[in-house]
This record gives structure tokens, C-alpha cells and sequence, in this order.
């Protein structure tokens, strides 16, 4: 008798495949109300941004089918090599890379403009995945450590240098997944602490926070006098403080490009600038808050119509939901997204290997630190720092991306309990 293997289609997360369904169309419709105008012709025309989304959905597609049946042991297999891969597309881009926007970050390849910073951030993932699920990884271990680090901070060394800072920063959502898998929480606190510092430091300047800090240090050491022991951890910690406060403006004034700052500056509310820096931001909330309760409704949106907010199809995507279908859409959207980041860390808890464990992690980091930021900066709470809204802003690379990204969870989750079903042909 011969034995066939199949893969059961009631094993993938059906859940996670509809959640991301709905959220590819929605987004498809808003990129052609983004772009709609009374001459606008078909929806398919791959002339315009939302027809060239719809072949980027249609290839997304087909992306997600043929990963859905591939052999599962080819990510494990292969996660250094595409992280190799990957980390030598990023340095091409220094030679054959292409500007858009102002940053030189894209490789042209015939009529699509490749990203690879987009699928870095799968690379990292796998690698990450693959070093950390090892038996003998365990982040305690100085080595591990290290080496985990540069897993993702070498890409995002590399992105930085090409001026994505958006794209780069992403990358620090990786350290979640280290969180994950034992990484103590000192690093959180102390990172905690920094923007704490940093946001202090704006408001009052280095020198009032570095005294208020020696002070509380002087009042620390007075009254723990007794306790000689804690004399160098408090010195040590006050002396990191004013160092830290102290290099804020040195970055602000000579590492930050001006626009740079002054985002920063419009983010805190120091700076207004509503002619530039603070435009997008400004334009943003209005349409947002224009779209009252239920919207002005699909194709109506004034605000998009008359191209007020720059890059509404991109980054700034939200402003259309916002505008188009006001409050009710709006949060039909994010309960969307906290369904999906939801369904993605039920899947991570339950993997029964640490291999697709931290992978289900990074997935969930990187929605998570794109959800949160990109809606953020749409409505001024952080600063803006150009990077896509997952599955819904326009873009080929971002969403072949994601899509692979999820796919490549879904098909590892689908090997929790069996790997494969077996049946024998009868005949």
C-alpha cells in the first residue's frame, strides 16, 4: 500500500484567516476612497494606487495559499539563510537602492519598487526563532544575550543609516519577545525610566532634572547612612541620570535631523507648527474628529477628497476610516486589530516547541508596534515617523510582508498536535 501525506486544512486557525480577510478588503476599499475622485474610473484600474493594491492582494494571496502547504520544516531549516539573505538586500540597497519620498531605501525591480526592510522584519523573526529555540539558549547567558541583540539590531543599524528611522525602530519590538523568554525586567524598567528622563528633560532642561535627581540622591544617601553598601549603586545610577539628561540636547541638536526634532517638539506640545511639522498631525485630527459618530459615509469624505492630509492612502490611512465612517468604523477597526493581536499571542501560548513560540511572539511585537505607533501618530501622541497601518495602508511590500508573517504562523500552528495526517490508499 502507499501512503500519501496531506495537510489538514482543519488544523490551520480559521479565526486568524478570516480576522485578516476582512481586514485586507477594508483597507482595499479605503486606499480607493483615499484616491477617489469624480473622474476616478474602476476600482481595478492598476494604473491608480488601489488597482496596483488589488494585484498586491491578489499576489498576497497566492503568497498565503502556498505557504498554508508548505512543508513546515523548511522555516526551521532555512531561517539563518533568509536572514542572510535578507541582511545583504538591505546592504544592496546602498548601491542599487532607489528614492522615494525622500529616502533611499527601495530596490526597483521592473514596475514594483521592493522594500526590504519590509521582510527584514520575517528574517529577524525566523532567526530569532531559530537561535532562541535551541536547548541551550537561555538569555541569562551573556552570549545569548549578545547574540540575540544583534540579530535585530544589526538590520536595524543598517535601516537607520538609510534614514528610514520609522522602518528602523520597529525592530525594537523585538525586545518584547526577549521579555518573553526570560530577559529580566530590569532592561523594561531602566527603558521605562529613559523616556521618563528624556521627556523631563524637554520640558525642564538638563540642568533642573540632573539637580532634582542629585538631590533626591544626597536625600537617599542621608537617610540610608547606615547602609554603606548602597553608597556606589546610588552614585552610579545619579551620575547615568545627569549623563543621560545631559546628552539629550547634544542628540536633539546634532544626531536628529531638524524636522526631525521639531516632530518631537510638536509630539509634546513645545513646539507649534502648523504650516509644517505639525501639519500632517493637525490636518489628521481634523479629519478624524470631522467624521462625528457614524461618518460622513464611503467616497464623502471632504478632508480626503480635497488632499488636506498627505499620505492618507499610506501612514496616514486612518484618517480615512476616521473621516469616512467616523467612530463606529473607527473602532470596528481597532477591534479588529486587538482581535488579531489577541488570536496571534492564544497561538503563541499554546505552541508546544519554542521554535514557533518566540516566532508567534515576534508576530504579535511587530503588529503591536505598528498598530500602536501608526495610530498614534495619526492622533498626536507620538511622533510621526512614517510607518504603515498592517494589511490596510497602501503598499506592496508591507503587505506581502505581514501576509507572509501570518501565514508562516498559521502554518506552524497547524503542526501543534500532529504534524501531518497520514492516510493509506486502500487501492
Amino acid at each position: 500500500m502507499r501512503e500519501k501525506k496531506i495537510i489538514d486544512t482543519n488544523t490551520f486557525d480559521w479565526p486568524i484567516i478570516l480576522i485578516y480577510i476582512v481586514m485586507v478588503l477594508f483597507g482595499w476599499f479605503n486606499i480607493y476612497s483615499a484616491s477617489w475622485n469624480e473622474s476616478t474610473g474602476s476600482i481595478f484600474d492598476l494604473s491608480k494606487n488601489y488597482g496596483k493594491q488589488f494585484l498586491f492582494i491578489c499576489i498576497s494571496a497566492f503568497v498565503a495559499i502556498f505557504w498554508l502547504f508548505l512543508d513546515y520544516k523548511v522555516f526551521s531549516l532555512f531561517s539563518y539563510a533568509v536572514y542572510g539573505i535578507l541582511i545583504a538586500l538591505v546592504i544592496a540597497v546602498f548601491v542599487l537602492g532607489k528614492e522615494v519620498a525622500g529616502n533611499k531605501n527601495w530596490i526597483p525591480i521592473g514596475n514594483f519598487n521592493l522594500q526590504p526592510a519590509e521582510f527584514a522584519k520575517y528574517a529577524v523573526s525566523l532567526a530569532l526563532a531559530k537561535f532562541l529555540g535551541t536547548p541551550d539558549a537561555r538569555l541569562k547567558d551573556k552570549f545569548t544575550l549578545r547574540v540575540a541583540l544583534t540579530i535585530f539590531l544589526l538590520p536595524m543599524a543598517l535601516i537607520l543609516i538609510q534614514k528610514d528611522t520609522g522602518s528602523a525602530l520597529v525592530f525594537l519590538s523585538f525586545s518584547l519577545v526577549l521579555y518573553r523568554e526570560g530577559l529580566s525586567g530590569i532592561w523594561f524598567i531602566m527603558a521605562l525610566c529613559s523616556i521618563i528622563i528624556f521627556i523631563l528633560t524637554l520640558y525642564f532642561g538638563s540642568i533642573w532634572v540632573s539637580g532634582i535627581f542629585a538631590a533626591i540622591a544626597l536625600i537617599f544617601y542621608i537617610l540610608s547612612s547606615r547602609r554603606k553598601y548602597l553608597t556606589w549603586p546610588v552614585l552610579l545610577v545619579t551620575i547615568a541620570v545627569i549623563g543621560f539628561s545631559s546628552s539629550i540636547n547634544l542628540i536633539m541638536d546634532n544626531v536628529l535631523k531638524d524636522h526631525q526634532k521639531k516632530r518631537i517638539l510638536v509630539t509634546f506640545g513645545l513646539l507649534e507648527d502648523l504650516k509644517k511639522e505639525g501639519y500632517n498631525v493637525h490636518q489628521s485630527k481634523i479629519a478624524i474628529g470631522s467624521g462625528g459618530l457614524i461618518g460622513k459615509g464611503f467616497l464623502q469624505g471632504t478632508q480626503t477628497k480635497l488632499r488636506y492630509v498627505p499620505e492618507q492612502h499610506t501612514d496616514f490611512i486612518f484618517c480615512t476610516i476616521g473621516e469616512e465612517w467616523g467612530w463606529v468604523g473607527s473602532m470596528v477597526m481597532l477591534i479588529l486589530f486587538v482581535a488579531l493581536i489577541a488570536r496571534v499571542y492564544y497561538l503563541a501560548e499554546r505552541q508546544k516547541n519554542r521554535y514557533n513560540r518566540v516566532f508567534a511572539y515576534c508576530v504579535a511585537s511587530i503588529l503591536f508596534f505598528h498598530f500602536t505607533i501608526n495610530i498614534g501618530m495619526t492622533i498626536g501622541l507620538v511622533p510621526v515617523i512614517g510607518i504603515p497601518l498592517p494589511f490596510f495602508s497602501y503598499g506592496g511590500s508591507s503587505l506581502i510582508g505581514f501576509t507572509i508573517l501570518l501565514f508562516t504562523l498559521i502554518r506552524l500552528d497547524a503542526t501543534r498536535s500532529t504534524e501531518m495526517s497520514t492516510l493509506k490508499d486502500m487501492y
